[in-house]
């Protein structure tokens, strides 16, 4: 089958109301990434030194050799940084999720320690923060099961997230097959949680983020300035606050690391969106963890049957009856390039369209024809699809009076004389009183307006019978 993995619907114009614990307009994760002594280095058996997220402008690797300036910042964020953070957060009461990479944490005992103290969620970060990109699927799978071994090892308690930030395209996958995470956030998505099925695995996605994240302070585009920083976040929770204000309440995640908004000049911007957000109501800061119980607890992944998924025989079965007696449409739309976007009701519809509007004129003119008169003699004598009669009776075609029934027979005959096909009509947006002006009117068109007219009404009627089995 040819399909298209990615999701670009995701929740649409309607998300879900995230009702967050005591109604709450936001729900705002604070995530460290705690990398020092986990990174590039020859002392980890790496092959180059670290090139990435430090205060060197345009550093790069160095092979087979170490960067004592790398190093030394690293450094910095667990000596310095990580205590400055730990200080300002814990004086506020501040719930703090840590992305700990599990050899990092192995080599920062003392750090651990003060998370462990401080009741801040410990989630993995991987074995070593390095590339996952062009790791073979089963080294990359080693390193995860790796990584879950350390963690536990020495923190405790094995980690319920996870976050690879360098990650493959199967990175996500093969998290979520170890069954080990309640979480997994590899992904910058959406602003609320969603799911993710892999096999028989439903699995929590929380998106993260790379924009409302200190990295921009070593990255281009970037923050020059703690204000810089201070006046995004500020930018961002506004909008959300306001959202959740009107009753569509969503998540902001802010991505920290020890050694960049560690720095005295930057942290000042971090101080001052805290003090702005924690003057608001109704504002919950919450480790990821706290996030993730809430969304499983009243918010359950449901498994359905989706269209894209389906095998053709199946496909074909569900749907052939959507365009009149024509099932050749359905078998055609399953060969398209379907995806998640064609799982709901007006994106199914959108792929028999394309086929029915790809057809030939006489393939049309087809199904056309296959539509039944209004009020005419097969709906008389019952012999209607289960479709069809539903749609006719819901206008009450199906109580029409001695006088009514004679004008429909005589304008149903008049209108195939003149245009060669029956008048298409979808009755579930109309009236019978509607109905039947429309009907006076368009029998005077011309047969090739009629034509193209009939043809959308018959895509109307096919999204409206959609919209009866699908979401």
């Amino acid at each position: 089958m040819n399909r298209y993995p990615r999701n670009l619907t995701g929740y649409g114009a309607t998300p879900p109301n995230a009702a967050w614990p005591g109604g709450a307009k936001i729900a705002i994760s604070l995530v460290l990434n705690y990398e020092e002594g986990g990174e590039n280095c020859l002392l980890h058996g790496d092959a180059a030194s670290e090139g990435f997220l430090s205060d060197i402008p345009g550093a790069q690797p160095w092979p087979g050799q170490r960067h004592w300036n790398m190093e030394s910042i690293y450094d910095y964020g667990a000596r310095a940084g990580f205590w400055r953070l730990h200080r300002l957060f814990t004086a506020r009461g501040l719930p703090v999720t840590i992305y700990g990479v599990a050899s990092a944490l192995a080599r920062n005992p003392e750090q651990v320690a003060a998370m462990k103290t401080a009741n801040w969620e410990i989630a993995s970060h991987g074995l070593k923060w390095v590339e996952h990109r062009d790791m073979p699927e089963a080294e990359e799978r080693a390193a995860i099961a790796e990584a879950i071994r350390l963690h536990t090892e020495v923190v405790g308690t094995p980690p319920r997230g996870w976050y690879t930030g360098r990650c493959s395209l199967n990175t996500v996958r093969l998290a979520a097959e170890s069954g080990q995470f309640d979480w997994i956030s590899d992904t910058y998505d959406d602003d609320l949680p969603h799911w993710m099925e892999f096999g028989s695995r439903d699995q929590l996605i929380l998106p993260y983020t790379l924009e409302a994240n200190d990295m921009r302070f070593a990255t281009a585009p970037g923050w020059v300035t703690g204000r810089d920083f201070e006046e995004y976040l500020k930018d961002a929770f506004d909008i959300l606050y306001a959202e959740g204000e009107n009753g569509a309440p969503k998540m902001l995640s802010i991505g920290l690391h020890c050694r960049l908004i560690g720095r005295p000049g930057k942290i000042a911007g971090l101080m001052r969106f805290l003090d702005h957000a924690q003057a608001h109501d109704g504002v919950w800061f919450a480790r990821r963890i706290d996030i993730a119980e809430h969304w499983a607890a009243t918010r359950p992944h449901q498994r359905r049957t989706r269209p894209s998924t389906m095998l053709r025989e199946r496909f074909i079965e569900s749907f052939g009856g959507i365009y009149e007696h024509s099932p050749w449409i359905a078998e055609r739309a399953h060969a398209l390039e379907l995806g998640p976007a064609h799982d709901s009701a007006t994106g199914l519809a959108s792929a028999l369209a394309r086929v029915f509007r790809s057809a030939s004129q006489a393939e049309r003119l087809k199904v056309l024809r296959a539509h039944p008169d209004l009020a005419g003699k097969l709906a008389a004598a019952k012999r209607l699809t289960p479709e069809s009669t539903g749609e006719q009776a819901s206008a009450g075609l199906d109580a029409l009076t001695d006088a009514e029934r004679a004008s429909f027979e005589q304008l149903n005959t008049a209108y195939v004389a003149k245009h060669g096909f029956p008048f298409i009509i979808a009755v579930r947006d109309n009236t019978k009183t509607s109905i039947l002006a429309a009907f006076l009117a368009r029998i005077e068109s011309d047969t090739e307006t009629e034509f193209a007219t009939a043809c959308a009404q018959v895509e109307r009627i096919a999204e409206l019978r959609l919209k009866d089995i699908l979401l």
